[in-house]
């Protein structure tokens, strides 16, 4: 039985943030250009909240892209982890809360990282095609019904 991945492995690693004093059109500009969905907001160098895609649609479906900063529209106290949680607990955590990541703080409480629903399912398809390669060979060769 092989090891469970460890969080280090699997996280994105030094993440974008943002600051919290930010306007929205900044975040929104940051997540099209390097691709993410979530950016840790940060205040004076400390994690302060996340904003995610969707807090995003829904302050512009408010015409608040320009007047709305990070701050008024992140969500404060995000799920953090340590760089040692065991990532059964994280997914499991996040499947329950419905979350779409969790922070990842260094011994110093400072950001280290970002898990995100998105690895959880890369790992989750890595699993599926290590553990059901040999039936998934069997099943594509295998005639289908008509």
């Amino acid at each position: 039985m092989n090891p469970m991945p460890n969080l280090q492995q699997v996280m994105t690693h030094l993440p974008q943030t943002i600051g919290a004093e930010q306007n929205l059109r900044k975040a929104h500009e940051m997540m099209r250009e390097h691709g993410i969905r979530h950016l840790p907001v940060q205040q004076a160098g400390k994690l302060v909240g996340i904003l995610s895609d969707r807090d995003l649609k829904l302050a512009q479906s408010f015409g608040g892209m320009e007047s709305l900063t990070c701050e008024e529209v992140m969500t404060p106290e995000p799920y953090c982890v340590e760089l040692n949680a065991p990532l059964d607990l994280i997914v499991s955590t996040m499947s329950e809360r419905k979350l779409g990541c969790t922070i990842v703080k260094d011994d110093q409480g400072a950001v280290a990282g970002i898990f995100t629903d998105t690895d959880a399912l890369r790992i989750f398809c890595e699993v599926l095609r290590l553990h059901y390669a040999d039936k998934l060979a069997v099943q594509q060769g295998s005639p289908k019904a008509a």
